[in-house]
């Protein structure tokens, strides 16, 4: 059985549980969200523009509440949750602005009446982590709404109380009843919802195998499924790049919110000519980097989600020192309630070590040294994953040329791991497919319905 409470991670404590949905309840939801779709899908443009727009208000003027309950929920401190509580208000703020654009009706070249129209398909069901309890949901649901579907969402167990806020906000900014419903429902249960002929898509931002899953049963049911799942990203840094802020960004790049984010710098990779002086200036930071109370304003390291999060990358970071790493700083649980980890810093990670090949989840970088750009290209290929990656480089169209050989979905330059409202994010390979954000988030769940007249 599932299990939706809010277990602190700062000192292991529950301090609210909530109830799940009966199946009943379930089949209830989903029979009110498609009645709210049949009357929204008519809705005017610039009602649904309108309606953004005071979800982004809302959000603007509950921030630090919003930061708080992350806090309380996941770990998260509490001025990178108001910076991601940000964040979302620009992305609705975003579609608001550009949705009818995006909608616009498009001529065929080559025919003489023919054209396209984006329509909206239905029913949605989104299937949302904990790591950015509100960015991953609004990244979904507000080009969606924006479009006319309408949206069932199931949130990660350990974020139910967030999950409620996004459902109060919505209703507080004027959205139809129906056209947003939050679940708490099982695995199991979630099997049967997409199974059901009125969910006409599923979004999932998860694990790899909680994708492969998803996709088995949406697939057999012939629904639509965009998957954004794991990554391993590279951070290369080329013998040409500004050291200084190269450390810098691969620093906040891999230990912002606690390095649990699917596009952290995870594997930083180092040209010889620069290895020692990056790795000497990176060491330093990190081994001054300690953990403290996410409610802090000057936090910037908080605890791990939970304690399975903490387990998981406890035996990742003693598997690899176990099979031969060398470690740069030494990291590990703590010994006081809660899940806390000392970040950690290892070199020397080779292709017959699990942690070459695992996605680590948590405070725990990685250094490797390319001995020269083909090398690095190599090294950053090497993965199952395809997500993103960053080159820092004086050389931008020598950086560009290595871009294109990467195979990844997104490609930085000279900055840290990041994301905006107008910036397409998505992956390859292991890392899922479809794409959100920008005018490609508004290409997912359409119907491009062709009159030719």
């Amino acid at each position: 059985m599932t299990s939706y409470q809010v277990t602190n991670p700062a000192n292991g404590e529950i301090e609210e549980k909530y109830q799940s949905h009966s199946n009943q309840e379930i089949q209830d939801v989903i029979a009110e969200s498609h009645n709210a779709y049949q009357a929204w899908r008519k809705s005017d443009v610039n009602e649904r523009s309108v309606i953004l727009n005071t979800i982004a208000d809302l959000y603007e003027e509950q921030c630090e509440d919003l930061a708080k309950i992350m806090a309380c929920e996941m770990g998260k401190p509490v001025m990178q949750g108001e910076g991601e509580i940000a964040l979302v208000s620009q992305i609705f703020r975003y579609y608001a602005k550009f949705g009818e654009q995006f909608l616009e009706t498009s001529e065929l070249p080559g025919t003489k009446n023919a054209v396209v129209k984006k329509e909206s398909i239905g029913v949605l069901l989104g299937i949302m982590p904990w790591n950015y309890p509100h960015y991953q949901v609004a990244r979904f649901i507000a080009p969606n709404l924006m479009l006319g579907n309408a949206v069932v969402l199931k949130h990660a167990p350990s974020c139910p109380k967030s999950a409620t806020a996004i459902m109060s906000i919505l209703a507080q900014a004027g959205l139809p009843k129906g056209v947003y419903n939050n679940i708490f429902s099982t695995n199991k249960q979630v099997k049967t919802i997409i199974s059901d002929k009125r969910i006409q898509g599923v979004s999932l931002t998860g694990s790899e195998r909680a994708g492969a899953a998803v996709a088995q049963v949406a697939g057999a049911a012939l629904t639509k499924v965009v998957l954004e799942l794991g990554g391993s990203d590279a951070f290369i840094v080329l013998a040409d790049a500004d050291i200084d802020r190269s450390v810098e960004c691969a620093f906040i790049g891999r230990f912002g919110n606690a390095g649990q984010a699917c596009n952290a710098a995870k594997r930083i990779i180092l040209h010889a000519d620069i290895y020692d002086e990056f790795v000497e200036k990176l060491t330093h930071k990190v081994k001054l980097l300690e953990p403290t109370d996410p409610l802090n304003k000057d936090t910037f390291l908080g605890p791990l989600s939970s304690n399975q999060a903490l387990q998981t990358i406890q035996a990742q970071y003693d598997n690899a020192i176990d099979q031969g790493a060398t470690v740069l700083v030494s990291g590990g649980k703590m010994s006081k309630p809660g899940a806390w980890f000392k970040p950690a810093l290892l070199a020397d990670i080779t292709s017959d070590m699990r942690a070459y090949h695992d996605e680590l989840f948590g405070p725990v970088a990685v250094v490797y040294k390319a001995n020269d750009v083909e090398d690095a290209i190599r090294l950053a290929n090497d993965t199952p994953f395809g997500l993103g990656a960053c080159i820092h480089t004086h050389d931008i169209e020598g950086g560009q040329l290595i871009a294109e050989r990467l195979e990844v979905g997104m490609v930085s330059f000279n900055q840290a791991p990041g994301t905006a409202a107008e910036l397409p994010f998505g992956g390859v390979k292991q890392s899922g497919f479809g794409r959100e954000l920008g005018p490609y988030g508004m290409s997912e769940f359409v119907n491009f319905k062709l009159y030719n007249r």
